[in-house]
This record gives C-alpha cells, sequence and structure tokens, in this order.
C-alpha cells in the first residue's frame, strides 16, 4: 500500500473520537457556518475538496404572536393557532421544526415546550419562533418552496387575536452531514494523490485534519458545500 493509502486509513481510524452529531442542521445564509461540536471557524477548501449538494430541506422560521389582554387567553390563543398549524401542515407538503442550529421536529407532544416571550415595548403581547421546512429535490429553485411555505403560513387559521407572520430569510438544513464524510474523502483523496503525482512517483502527500466533523457552507439559495478541514503537504517518499 503506497503512503497516501496509509495515511488516510491512520486518520480514518481516529475518526471514532469524534463526538456525536446532529442529525439536522440549519445552514445559514453566510458562505460558512461552524461545525456542530466542531472549531469556530476554518477556512473553506478549494472548490475540488468540497462536495456540492442541494439542501434537504429549504427552512424559514415563522412568528405567531398575540396581543390579547387576558394574559391566560393570550398564551391560550397562540399555542392553539401552532396546534392548527401542526395539523395543516401534511396537506401542504411542509414539516414543522424547532431549534437554532440543531432541528427536531415540533409536534402535538412538544409544541408547547415553545417558551413565549413579551415585547419588551408592551407588556400585554407575547410571540413565539419556530421553523417551517419543506423538502428540496435536485432542481427546485427557491421561489417554488419559499411560494409553499408562504401558502401554508396564510391557509393556518388565525386564533382569537393571535397571528403567524414569517421571521427573517429562507434557509436550508441538511440531514445528517457526518454521512458525506466517505464522498467527501474520495474528492480528499483524488486531489491530493492527482497533486503528488506531478511532482513524480517519489512524491506522495501527507494529510491532516480528516478527523474532524463535517463542516458546511451555503454554496447557493439551494445549494450547500459539505467538506472536512483538511491540510495537506507534498512529501518526498521516505
Amino acid at each position: 500500500m503506497g503512503r497516501v493509502g496509509i495515511l488516510l486509513i491512520a486518520a480514518l481510524a481516529a475518526c471514532g473520537a469524534v463526538p456525536a452529531v446532529a442529525q439536522e442542521i440549519v445552514v445559514t445564509g453566510t458562505l460558512l457556518k461552524r461545525s456542530y461540536n466542531g472549531p469556530a471557524r476554518d477556512p473553506m477548501p478549494a472548490t475540488t475538496l468540497t462536495l456540492r449538494r442541494t439542501a434537504d430541506f429549504a427552512v424559514q422560521a415563522v412568528v405567531v404572536s398575540g396581543d390579547t389582554r387576558d394574559a391566560a387567553k393570550r398564551s391560550q390563543e397562540i399555542y392553539d393557532m401552532i396546534r392548527g398549524a401542526i395539523g395543516q401542515s401534511g396537506k401542504y407538503g411542509v414539516q414543522l421544526a424547532t431549534g437554532e442550529l440543531v432541528v427536531e421536529p415540533l409536534t402535538l407532544d412538544n409544541y408547547k415546550n415553545l417558551t413565549l416571550s413579551n415585547d419588551e415595548d408592551r407588556s400585554d403581547s407575547q410571540q413565539t419562533t419556530f421553523l417551517v421546512k419543506t423538502p428540496l429535490t435536485p432542481g427546485m429553485d427557491s421561489k417554488t418552496a419559499l411560494d409553499r411555505i408562504s401558502k401554508f403560513i396564510a391557509a393556518v387559521p388565525a386564533v382569537g387575536r393571535a397571528e403567524m407572520k414569517a421571521g427573517g430569510d429562507l434557509t436550508l438544513s441538511v440531514v445528517k452531514p457526518e454521512q458525506y464524510r466517505g464522498q467527501i474523502i474520495d474528492l480528499i483523496a483524488a486531489d491530493t494523490a492527482a497533486n503528488a503525482a506531478k511532482f513524480g512517483a517519489s512524491y506522495a502527500v501527507d494529510v491532516g485534519g480528516l478527523d474532524r466533523p463535517v463542516q458546511w457552507g451555503r454554496a447557493s439559495l439551494t445549494e450547500v458545500y459539505l467538506y472536512l478541514p483538511v491540510s495537506y503537504r507534498v512529501v518526498p517518499k521516505p
């Protein structure tokens, strides 16, 4: 086995020490996003070392607010509207979720765990936020996804003085980023081997960072980059 293969296998053996990662993560509008349980920020590697793919979901944050004077009635109206949204979601091809970085389903069993926050300017107004997401398929544009989510938001029946509206820009999510580790390493192996070959048969590559968690960045309105923060150097064979 060549030096490149030996070095790759040694690095992969260390992957078992990587902490368990999220089942589904949110990719924001910024180009780079730090990995779950990973470093604060790493530079995006060359395009040849990244896996570009359609995200699993388009994600829209929504805000449900209410300003009924009676506090108990106000909170009940907000939660009842969320309950209605859960019931309507399947008809519009969307799913409801909660979380800022790690995404979890919002269901009839946990929707009352959403925290109601008070409006700083009005003591009789409260609100809460959750996520609406719709699956993305290759070739599907962001407008189609946004239209689907918007139709859903508009269709959810109001309850009392509670209302629902979109909050913020459309984002993306990826399910189990670590499942793409093998594909990413294949790209790294092909690129590093090709570069080593340019220096002749007496050279190999030393690759570092393969034991790091998979990281991600937003590539377009519907696509993401998945990558490992690797570094490598071409070295003489011993």
